[in-house]
């Protein structure tokens, strides 16, 4: 059988063949129809994978988050310890310059 229709007579030069291309829809299929159920499963399948990448996706903005937090009050806490170094080594000199 042949893929394409070719013209064999010159009449029918005129009509129209683009119909052999299109897609064939499928009659209505019942509920229990097998294809029908394959169809509603991949459907429901791609829904799930969506909803995934939208809880993988929000995962990755939380984790990357909750490490730039760490990392700021890991570097917040050191400077609070230089800070309180320095208060101390301030009141040591204000004190070795009162005697």
């Amino acid at each position: 059988m042949k893929d394409k229709r070719t013209y064999t007579n010159q009449k029918e030069h005129g009509e129209d063949m683009s119909y052999e291309n299109e897609v064939k829809t499928p009659e209505d299929r019942g509920t229990l129809d097998l294809t029908f159920l394959i169809d509603q499963h991949r459907k429901e399948i791609w829904e799930w994978k969506k909803k995934e990448m939208e809880w993988i996706k929000t995962q990755n903005t939380l984790d990357g988050t909750k490490r730039i937090v760490e990392e700021l009050s890991a570097k917040l806490i050191d400077q609070i310890r230089i800070i309180a170094e320095l208060n101390k080594e301030i009141e040591r000199l204000v004190a070795e310059k009162k005697k």
